[in-house]
């Protein structure tokens, strides 16, 4: 299956280190390379914006999806392709995750960890088949990914779900994972 519409989420924070935003910002230009429409939360700032302005400076599709009060407070990105705007973060994720052939999640803080998480737990409840696609840029992510082992290890969590993810060092290692991966076949009893 060709995926054509990839969801990022990240950090909307400014004052990340450079690293991050220039994981970011390529992550975007590939995008655009291959041809994929970038959806993100249309923000103005941060890694959001790094992907978003990678994908736009190389000719690609970016749609922004932002609830009403962001849009209020200023924090929508004026040059995006398309805005669609919500009434709530709810229905923001909804959209977001009905339009995605493909997520990635960048570095980011609460509401990075709980876009992922939710996605996460939405796939393994066959919610949601897509690939899902974790770019640990610089070793981000590893105290997730430990806390996750050792929800396998003691026991709340299947050792199966660890399949639910797919961890990137590298832009480009994103988009092979993007590129290869196969719509998720749930086997899995969650209670085993």
């Amino acid at each position: 299956m060709e995926r054509k519409t990839v969801v990022v989420y990240g950090a909307s924070s400014p004052n990340v280190e450079k690293v991050f935003s220039d994981a970011a910002y390529r992550l975007g230009t590939l995008m655009a390379q291959s041809g994929r429409t970038v959806v993100t939360g249309g923000g103005v700032s941060g890694l959001m914006a790094a992907v978003e302005d990678g994908s736009l400076d190389s000719g690609g599709h970016v749609i922004g999806i932002i609830p009403e009060f962001m849009v209020e407070n200023g924090w929508m990105h004026k040059g995006l392709s398309e805005i669609i705007k919500t009434k709530d973060m709810h229905e923001r994720k909804s959209l977001m995750a009905s339009m995605a052939d493909a997520v990635v999640a960048l570095p980011g803080g609460t509401g990075t960890l709980e876009e992922l998480l939710e996605i996460i737990t939405w796939k393994a409840l066959d919610l949601f088949t897509k690939p899902v696609v974790i770019l640990n840029t610089d070793g981000y992510y590893d105290p997730l990914l430990r806390m996750l082992d050792q929800a396998v290890e003691r026991k709340f969590m299947n050792s199966a779900f660890l399949a639910v993810w797919n961890v990137a060092e590298t832009p480009e290692q994103v988009m092979d994972i993007i590129s290869n991966a196969r719509e998720w076949e749930s086997s899995i009893n969650k209670y085993n």
